[in-house]
């Protein structure tokens, strides 16, 4: 998946990475921006999902 292909980052994930990274001892940054690549990948993944079922649903019950 390109970054293209990724939804933007949210407010509460943007808190999230910078809470992980400033903190006195964060993680590596490797497992936080994997973290957040991961998220976002699983949020374009779900939200293709949602539309493809709602167009599905709205296809069956439009007839014309």
């Amino acid at each position: 998946m390109t970054a293209d292909e990724l939804l933007p980052p949210t407010v509460p994930e943007v808190r999230r990475l910078l809470y992980r990274l400033l903190w006195a001892q964060p993680p590596p940054v490797a497992h936080v921006l994997g973290w957040s690549r991961w998220r976002r990948h699983h949020q374009a993944r779900a939200r293709r999902c949602h539309y493809q079922r709602r167009l599905a649903r709205f296809n069956t019950q439009v007839r014309l």
